[in-house]
Parts: structure tokens; sequence; C-alpha cells
């Protein structure tokens, strides 16, 4: 998979979206802002937190925009693999694979 590529087509997609339903997505952008400002977790980690729900969820855009955010934040490889690690012991073969799909797109957007 291109993710960037992947995360291109989503974002066009998501603009007339957001044109068309205005409140849905300023109370979403809110909700996402205030949600992953820093507070007694850092945005490192509710990125981290994000991807894992998104590997656990099989939701391929949410996979690419956490991780993509989590690196914006700092986050290394090795904490996503960690990360990654956390959902197949909850998930078992489904955080396996969608797990491996997170590692591809970290090194893709990285």
């Amino acid at each position: 998979m291109d993710w960037k590529d992947t995360l291109r087509h989503t974002s066009s997609l998501l603009g007339p979206m957001r044109a068309e339903q205005a409140a849905t997505a300023k109370g979403f952008h809110e909700l996402h802002e205030a949600a992953l400002a820093p507070g007694a977790l850092s945005t490192k980690h509710k990125e981290l937190i994000a991807l894992a729900i998104g590997i656990s969820k099989q939701c391929n855009d949410c996979i690419g925009y956490h991780v993509k955010a989590a690196i914006r934040a700092g986050a290394t490889r090795d904490e996503v693999a960690e990360t990654i690690n956390v959902c197949v012991m909850m998930n078992g073969g489904p955080g396996y694979m969608y797990g491996a799909k997170a590692m591809e797109a970290f090194d893709q957007l990285v």
C-alpha cells in the first residue's frame, strides 16, 4: 500500500464532506484537538493509543493518520512496534495483520 497516496486520497474525500457537513466537521475537529492535547498523557502517547484503536478497529485510514501524527509527536519505530505488540496481545491475528500495515505505514511516512 502506498500510504502517502492513501492519505492524500482520503483527505480529498474529506474536503467536500467538511464543506457539506460543516457543523459536524467542526465538532469532530474540536473533539480531536481537545482529546489529543497534552495533559496527564503526552500527545505522543495519545497518538499511540489512537493508533492502537485504529489497528483494533481495522481502519486503514486511522492507522495512516495516527502513525503520521505519532511520528510528528516524536514517536519512534520501537514505540510504534511496542504499541502493535499490545494490539496483537488484545486482538490476536487481526492485530498482527493490521499491525504489520502500521509498521509499513511508519516506514513510508517517517
